[in-house]
């Protein structure tokens, strides 16, 4: 794979797929519809993915594509492919509250090495460089050119004072008693794979999952935080977290900085 025209490519349609989705997200109104699994999924979504994907069929003709719009795509397999979410937030979305963002990720032998997280209504932009390593470019963005960009790195963490960041969405009792094994100094709430970048960048230490996810939410954060040096594993055994399962649906899992004393489930 020739990884810079990988990032420019997935860049580029981050950043056009985001324009298109905060027309509609400014727009007075717009639809929503329910899935088979019961999750909503409004223009937006259907118009980032159509946008994405034409994108990445041409420039890598070659490659898997697993798309989560694209009910097709999930039966295909492989250890290498391409996955989008081209909005993951889609209920910040519906609510207005701008914690969603286009994720689009390279999977290389079941591992996620290349990854752009865009979160548009915040302006804040996340991704892996060619050699593989996490920066955040600083707005405002240029399709074609990238800006300046800062690298990232995990926390030295202070076990005795962690910051925990969860879900806004998907907090539940089971997340409580596991964060509850923890030292904890405060917490984060944030939507979509926002989380991911917040430990990528320092801003948290960990991140428990204990929650149905798919490998379109997770892949692009995880490729993100794994170029900033940290670490996603299993929840139950703490495995290192693997692409490319039969139906692309996660176990719970846990991110964090490799310097946070993991806590068993």
């Amino acid at each position: 794979m020739d990884y810079e025209k990988l990032v420019a490519v997935m860049r580029r349609l981050a950043l056009e797929a985001g324009d298109r989705i905060m027309e509609i997200y400014n727009s007075d109104d717009f639809d929503v519809k329910v899935k088979s699994d019961d999750s909503p999924v409004t223009e937006a979504d259907e118009a980032a993915d159509a946008l994405i994907s034409a994108g990445l069929r041409a420039e890598f003709p070659d490659v898997l594509l697993i798309t989560e719009e694209q009910a097709n795509s999930h039966s295909m397999t492989g250890e290498t492919f391409l996955i989008v979410d081209p909005l993951d937030g889609t209920k910040e979305f519906i609510n207005r509250r701008g914690d969603f963002t286009v994720n689009i990720a390279y999977v290389e032998n079941g591992v996620p090495t290349r990854g752009v997280v865009y979160a548009p209504a915040r302006e804040r932009m996340f991704l892996t460089l060619a050699d593989g390593r996490s920066a955040e470019e600083v707005a405002p963005f240029v399709a074609d050119t990238m800006g300046v960009v800062h690298p990232i790195e995990v926390s030295n963490a202070d076990n005795s004072a962690l910051m925990v960041v969860a879900s806004k969405s998907h907090r539940d009792q089971a997340t409580e008693d596991y964060i509850n094994k923890y030292a904890v100094k405060d917490m984060k709430s944030a939507g979509s794979s926002l989380k991911f970048c917040l430990i990528a960048t320092g801003e948290a230490d960990v991140y428990p999952r204990v929650g149905r996810t798919m490998e379109w939410d997770t892949a692009a954060g995880h490729a993100v935080l794994h170029g900033a040096g940290g670490r996603v594993v299993r929840f139950d055994d703490h495995s290192p977290l693997t692409y490319g399962k039969e139906g692309y649906a996660n176990p719970f899992f846990i991110a964090y900085s490799p310097s946070v004393e993991l806590k068993s489930a």
